[in-house]
């Protein structure tokens, strides 16, 4: 059916609230059969989340899942639910997830510590790859998937989202697209507070073994960004962090968890830029704040859920410019739907662009070579904490026998 152009339904076609209507009677309500068929890999939180908004964006579906926790099988099939009366595929192996036939894609969202692993058996079956965050717990590693990414003949695409979220998203229109509503960008500065990690099974979060710690399992995300901004490659990172309240006597299966639960990183790039993250994770709240400044202009983009009942939280960007140009104050938002599908919406979109890459189109998702640069900046900042000096980030590199 072709419907011309019209704004999006999507969204509109998944509400129950329609499903009276026959099909024949629906033409704005109408949906196009998918076009692609996933298999999720690894069904915990993002798992679900994955599965989600697949469902809820429409142009694909999901045909199966593995993993071989029970309850995460469980909590996958509630979720597929919520959307479709078809049966969804429980694989009893990950080559059967892979290599199934009836497949298109492949999104894997294990345990950090597993990524390797699981994408040397994935590349056998030729379908494109989601892998979530981060690439890899190690700099071997992350350069190793990298060096797979790069050579694979299909979409082979990094789970960076914070890139899509509408805070970050609407200022990378502001200071990177036409407008460059600050100029030539001077110095850049993130700061993430929030609550400590939540449980996971087997609790593999709270251990640097397997999440590659924290500044690899959360941060990436902020580095990714801080790259971004940037535009050049980092030349030297400094860092002070501990572990000071988070799970200091926390023990599973005998081991002391030894994660750190506050950082502050200063990087300085090729190009002259500043950069510099802060993180608090024993905040009574989530609140993430970007501060960029440039020779014509200053933004501060911010998320806050404070859960108060008088609630502050919301999303914001102020830009204040020269005397010449107008000051803005925005408030970037996606649909409450597509926001409320996860990580405000951040998953939603980046499935959009997971979708347009298999389509061939162009989108700006994270490619193999940026999830590197953010493990190689986070690795970086872990040593100079270990340290307490400045790593060289190329030096840092060579001893780990990686050349870029």
């Amino acid at each position: 059916m072709n419907k011309g152009k019209m704004i999006n339904s999507r969204l509109f076609t998944k509400n129950p609230r329609f499903s009276y209507l026959p099909d024949g009677d629906k033409y704005f309500l109408a949906s196009d059969e998918p076009k692609y068929k996933f298999n999720v890999i690894g069904t915990g939180t993002m798992g679900q989340e994955h599965i989600r908004v697949t469902m809820l964006e429409g142009r694909a579906t999901i045909n199966g899942i593995y993993d071989p926790n029970e309850g995460s099988v469980v909590g996958a099939q509630q979720q597929f639910a919520q959307f479709s009366d078809d049966e969804l595929t429980v694989h009893q192996s990950l080559e059967a997830a892979c290599m199934d036939p009836e497949v298109d894609g492949l999104i894997i969202a294990t345990p950090n510590y597993t990524h390797i692993d699981l994408v040397k058996k994935a590349i056998e079956s030729g379908k494109h790859i989601l892998l979530e965050k981060p690439i890899a717990t190690t700099l071997e590693d992350a350069y190793t998937i990298y060096e797979i990414g790069e050579e694979y003949p299909a979409v082979f695409q990094i789970g960076l989202q914070y890139r899509y979220k509408p805070t970050y998203r609407e200022t990378i229109n502001q200071v990177m697209g036409k407008s460059q509503v600050v100029g030539d960008i001077k110095t850049v500065s993130i700061a993430e507070h929030r609550v400590p990690f939540l449980d996971k099974v087997n609790q593999w979060n709270k251990f640097s073994e397997f999440s590659g710690d924290t500044l690899v399992e959360k941060c990436c995300h902020y580095f990714d960004l801080l790259n971004l901004f940037a535009d050049s490659r980092p030349v030297d990172v400094y860092a002070s962090g501990s572990q000071a309240v988070n799970f200091t006597e926390f023990e599973y299966d005998g081991k002391k968890s030894d994660i750190l639960d506050n950082a502050m990183v200063i990087i300085n790039y090729e190009n002259g830029v500043r950069a510099n993250f802060n993180l608090c994770m024993f905040a009574p709240m989530f609140y993430e704040e970007l501060v960029i400044c440039g020779d014509d202009g200053y933004l501060k983009a911010w998320e806050k859920v404070d859960f108060l009942p008088q609630s502050s939280s919301g999303t914001g960007i102020d830009i204040l410019r020269a005397d010449e140009s107008p000051s803005l104050r925005i408030t970037p938002n996606y649909p409450a739907p597509i926001e409320r599908s996860g990580h405000h919406g951040a998953t939603f979109m980046e499935h959009v662009d997971f979708v347009n890459n298999i389509d061939g189109i162009e989108t700006p998702t994270a490619t193999a070579l940026e999830g590197l640069w953010s493990i190689a900046v986070a690795s970086a900042a872990q040593e100079s904490i270990k340290t307490g000096q400045v790593v060289k980030v190329n030096d840092h590199l060579a001893d780990h026998k990686i050349e870029i």
